[in-house]
């Protein structure tokens, strides 16, 4: 699996989170997946078949919950507060009204930032099946009306269900292919644990590809929000075909026969990104592209067809909401993945000029908007008006790519991008990335994320105008672009720079001590002062000529009158303090005698183990290290004296403190070698196997 990187990991995709994620070799879910708390599937790419890890199926434990007689009913919660649905009461009263001033005032109490985990089973009654979650609601005498919010456990899914059920009008059933609902702590003490005792929400594991599944989900629901969709990084048409387009049909099919009224699609502003020019200010009436940016877009877009055609076939009305480059607290793709490319020492680097602007959007305000069009459509004169439509969502406030990034990078503590790259210089290396990717995906390469369409995506506009949404919909954005950047912020504080100290692999590797501080220029003035020092040795042993015992001789002559020099300073000169050397300092204690005594010993033993496993043949990892190394002492040794130094000292005052802050590519680039090197092979030896 080789994986090259840009120097901005964060590169891929700024969409809501998806429910479907795959990975190819391992049995888990990835970052991009935006699945928080989902199961862990891998597609078989032979079969196209989805599987689940064994050791996950079945009911998810909840850290810190013991586990549930999943034969009994949930238990009612406490009652919730009087009061606490008066959210959207002012939408139940003029339905038809699309006022955007009445409607943020009412939707004010939504915004509210709400991190073990609370499991409800599958199996429960009151949350496996449509008719039985019902049965249960009504027992419970619980009101209003019922709502299906398909991937409902993604990201920006999540802040939707929240906010409906926070308006006391809807129950909602949350949809997606997880077995079990599993909730963190702010969820099960929030809204939609209250409500999923209380019979106002209920969970339902369903696989949009499955049209009995969903039909099952959709049961007595008067409203379906579509917002389930693999993950736009995926490199895979057949499972974006399968979800965004074969999945659609089988929710708009749901819809008619279940008798839903409103089906509200989450679509994306990609789906009218040709991958190669720009969009500044763009509306609804802009075309789709002859060819579009990726399999992702081209999907999406057929889904938005359906969905659209879709409007008034036996009652149901549609429409279709393009949510732009989403963020918010919750969000498991860019932030985290800014902070590693920080970490790496990547996002310094700005691709272009840095003055292409884009339409970020926060999250709450991007469920806003769901919430604005089936109010639209819930009403005979807004239907007329919307039904059938697309529709931007922003926040209204466009700002440059690079500078919404630093916000973030600053607001978190680390340092803004600021050197560019002409995007002429970064597209023919894009160009010779995804050539290699094609020829060494067969050997389990994974997909770069340094890509042609990705430098296009970092470096063009892309902002939308909301003007059709604001008349028609009645939609404003109800959190303004720095307060939600605040609150992302915010949301994060374990990303921080002053929290992201850890012991590298490298400084493991020098022992922690005062050689890694000076290696790794973790205290400078020291590092600096070796450097003095050596610089010394260099010019007395090769610069002046002199002979090894001449020059050795000087050096030692010069380091006794520096140490009497320094003996005979006053304790203060010019106001700096002076600090004396002990005696003590040139002193080596029997505890420090038998530490480098077992430091030497424990080396000698790791090299015995690291032999016995290279004779073993079955660590190519380590053989690729001891090569390498053996290929540096080789090189350095057919130097002479005075170019081996030079090149000696300049390797191990930067190999160092580069593999500290490449650490994790470095280690990805030499796993994905031995993954290849293993594939050829065991290739060569099932073929010479089948020769003999």
């Amino acid at each position: 699996m080789i994986k090259i990187e840009a120097p901005f990991p964060f590169a891929h995709g700024f969409e809501y989170l998806r429910p479907y994620q795959f990975s190819n070799h391992r049995c888990e879910t990835s970052l991009g997946s935006h699945l928080l708390h989902g199961p862990r599937l891998k597609l078989d790419h032979e079969s196209n078949q989805i599987h689940q890890c064994p050791s996950l199926q079945g009911p998810i434990a909840g850290a810190g919950h013991p586990p549930r007689n999943m034969d009994q009913p949930l238990t009612k919660g406490p009652t919730r507060p009087e009061g606490s649905h008066a959210g959207l009461a002012s939408h139940r009263s003029d339905r038809s009204s699309p006022n955007p001033r009445a409607r943020q005032v009412a939707i004010q109490k939504f915004t509210q930032p709400r991190s073990a985990c609370l499991v409800v089973s599958a199996s429960n009654p009151t949350t496996a099946t449509a008719a039985g979650e019902m049965e249960a609601a009504a027992a419970g005498g619980g009101g209003g009306r019922w709502c299906v919010v398909t991937g409902g456990r993604g990201f920006a899914a999540r802040h939707l269900v929240t906010m409906l059920l926070r308006s006391g009008e809807w129950r909602v059933r949350v949809a997606d292919l997880a077995p079990a609902i599993a909730l963190d702590r702010d969820e099960e003490e929030g809204f939609l644990g209250a409500a999923l005792r209380e019979g106002q929400a209920a969970y339902v594991s369903a696989d949009l590809r499955d049209k009995a599944q969903v039909a099952k989900a959709f049961e007595g629901a008067e409203v379906v929000f579509h917002m389930a969709a693999p993950d736009s990084s995926i490199n895979n048409f057949h499972l974006h075909y399968s979800v965004n387009v074969e999945g659609t049909k089988n929710v708009i099919d749901a819809c008619i026969s279940c008798k839903v009224k409103r089906l509200i699609y989450t679509s994306s502003p990609s789906v009218v990104f040709d991958g190669v020019h720009g969009i500044f200010n763009g509306d609804e009436s802009m075309p789709y592209p002859d060819k579009f940016n990726d399999s992702y877009s081209e999907t999406k877009a057929d889904g938005e067809k359906l969905v659209m055609r879709a409007n008034g076939r036996e009652g149901l009305l549609t429409c279709c909401i393009r949510p732009s480059s989403i963020f918010g607290p919750g969000d498991k793709l860019l932030v985290p993945s800014l902070v590693a490319a920080a970490k790496a020492g990547k996002s310094k680097y700005i691709i272009g000029d840095g003055n292409n602007y884009y339409d970020f959007t926060y999250v709450e305000n991007v469920a806003y908007g769901h919430v604005c069009a089936e109010k639209t459509l819930s009403s005979e004169d807004g239907a007329k008006i919307a039904a059938g439509k697309t529709y931007f969502i922003t926040n209204m406030e466009p700002i440059k790519f690079w500078e919404f990034m630093s916000l973030i990078l600053e607001g978190l503590g680390y340092e803004r991008p600021s050197i560019k790259i002409p995007v002429s210089v970064m597209m023919p290396v894009a160009h010779v990335v995804e050539w290699t990717y094609k020829k060494f995906a067969k050997y389990g390469m994974k997909v770069p994320q340094l890509t042609p369409s990705r430098i296009r995506l970092l470096s063009c506009n892309r902002t939308f105008s909301c003007s059709r949404a604001k008349d028609q919909l009645g939609y404003e954005p109800l959190v303004p672009l720095k307060e939600g950047l605040k609150r992302t912020v915010e949301s994060y504080p374990h990303l921080r720079a002053q929290n992201q100290r850890s012991i590298s692999k490298a400084s493991v590797f020098l022992g922690n001590g005062n050689l890694a501080k000076t290696l790794l220029w973790e205290d400078t003035k020291q590092t600096v002062t070796v450097l003095l020092l050596l610089a010394v040795i260099y010019y007395h042993l090769f610069t002046c000529g002199y002979t090894f015992i001449t020059a050795m001789a000087k050096l030692l002559s010069l380091t006794a009158l520096f140490l009497f020099i320094h003996g005979m300073l006053p304790a203060n000169v010019f106001g700096h303090k002076v600090e004396k050397l002990e005696a003590s300092n040139f002193h080596i204690t029997q505890v420090e005698a038998h530490h480098v005594a077992h430091s030497i010993s424990s080396s000698w033993n790791s090299a015995v183990g690291a032999l016995r496993s290279l004779c073993r043949g079955n660590d190519w990892p380590l053989f690729l290290k001891v090569a390498l190394s053996l290929l540096v002492v080789s090189i350095l040794s057919s130097m002479s004296s005075q170019a081996a130094f030079k090149i000696g000292t300049a390797l191990v005052f930067t190999g160092f403190k580069a593999y500290e802050k490449w650490e994790d590519t470095i280690d990805s680039m030499v796993s994905d070698a031995c993954s290849i090197l293993l594939h050829i092979g065991s290739t060569k030896k099932s073929s010479s196997q089948k020769q003999m």
